[in-house]
């Protein structure tokens, strides 16, 4: 991929996605695919006015030997430098620009029940940090290609292919190059972008709605309740201090976070999920009183009820996410085994922490408030996809109107 390009795309995550503004800090976490691509990153930051910026290195088979050799006491337990991180993060409010390039199957064969148990001991620790942050900093998860992950997606091609066409893929779904490969303004591209997010979030927002009710010829029968005062989201977002990022790029989802405790009725997948490193592949979900009474699935099923009890909020839904089926990335015709593109390729839902500031005015309430409001509470926040072209969404209003969202998997509003 041409150098010029990449820095297109390294400029559009600096401005756009984490908007880095003069005098901001930086953490940059990202895989050992793509180093070349990570400097221009940094690079990019600096030039955006930041102080100081910091990249966090992450190596998938370091997680196995841990995973494997380490007790669950020693993996569960956070040190003191990390917590002093944590604190830094605090204090310092960095930019978060989030690199992806995992093997979807990177940790097949890895025990799952142990580093469950593991990562159930450092959230308490973890939790009022995390809580501390919430809404305060400006974050964008984005994506290059690692080997590994590239010949999953295009697994007939040489490695080098392989990496050059997901590196194709990528940068068209993000929009900094059209279909045909030439180079296009991306800040430009996602101006536009927003704005169309932005008008159909007001319009749905307008609403007042309480239910929507999923309808699918797979079997996806499901009715989901939605909080008092909810709000639509899409596109770019504010941080508490007023300022703009875009947190996923790619995204073509306009989401909502539902009612805690609002569901009936059982939804099928219609794309594979990676989660933690396996593929969980063909399973649906029943739901009863707002939580999952009951999974299946041809592929990884203990990992998917595993998931669903990590603690008590993951059972239950935390987003409701509207997608077209007729979406750049489903167009594509690529399974990517990646959420950041596959939940952008379907409508989808995501189990467990829900988002607060998907309730209007949210500033006002204190956590504890919002959680009573509806506001779903968990260690997890897993999308899956249910998306399928002959996809149906109602959204029942509150004074009992039925307005027609989505037919046949695309919008009709």
């Amino acid at each position: 991929m041409k150098k010029a390009t990449l820095k297109n795309y390294a400029n559009l995550l600096a401005r756009m996605g984490i908007n880095v503004k003069k005098h901001d800090a930086v953490i940059i976490t990202a895989g050992l695919d793509q180093p070349e691509f990570v400097y221009m990153c940094v690079e990019a930051c600096y030039k955006a006015g930041a102080d100081r910026v910091i990249v966090d290195w992450s190596y998938q088979p370091l997680m196995k030997l841990s995973t494997r050799y380490q007790s669950v006491k020693t993996l569960g337990t956070v040190e003191a430098f990390e917590e002093a991180r944590l604190k830094y993060r605090v204090e310092k409010n960095p930019c978060m620009l989030y690199l992806l390039s995992d093997d979807p199957d990177g940790l097949r064969g890895i025990n799952q029940e142990k580093l469950a148990k593991a990562q159930q001991m450092r959230y308490g620790i973890i939790k009022p940090y995390r809580e501390a942050m919430d809404n305060k900093y400006k974050w964008c998860i984005a994506a290059v290609p690692g080997e590994a992950w590239a010949k999953k997606v295009f697994p007939g091609e040489r490695t080098s292919t392989a990496v050059e066409k997901l590196w194709r893929a990528i940068l068209v779904c993000s929009r900094v190059i059209d279909g045909e490969g030439n180079d296009l303004d991306p800040v430009a591209e996602w101006y536009k972008h927003n704005l169309s997010f932005h008008k159909r979030c007001e319009y749905l927002n307008s609403l007042g709605l309480r239910t929507l009710e999923y309808k699918s010829a797979n079997g996806t029968d499901i009715r989901v309740g939605l909080m008092e005062g909810g709000l639509f989201l899409g596109g770019s977002e504010k941080n508490l201090d007023g300022e703009v990022f875009n947190p996923n790029i790619p995204s073509e989802e306009t989401f909502t976070t539902p009612k805690c405790g609002e569901a009936e009725g059982i939804v099928y997948s219609s794309l594979p999920l990676s989660y933690k490193g396996e593929v969980i592949d063909n399973f649906s979900l029943t739901f009863k009183g707002g939580k999952v009474v009951e999974v299946h699935a041809e592929k990884n099923e203990d990992l998917l009820r595993q998931m669903v009890t990590m603690d008590e909020g993951a059972s239950m839904l935390g987003e409701c996410a509207l997608v077209p089926y007729d979406s750049p990335i489903r167009n594509s015709g690529i399974t990517f085994y990646e959420t950041l593109f596959d939940e952008n390729a379907a409508c989808h839902f995501a189990l467990g922490e829900g988002f607060t500031n998907c309730v209007r005015d949210y500033d006002k309430y204190t956590r504890e408030e919002l959680h009573e409001r509806g506001v779903n509470d968990s260690m997890i926040h897993v999308d899956f996809m249910i998306g399928t072209a002959d996809l149906s969404v109602v959204g029942i209003c509150a004074d009992g109107r039925r307005v027609e969202i989505f037919k046949n998997g695309n919008w009709a509003i």
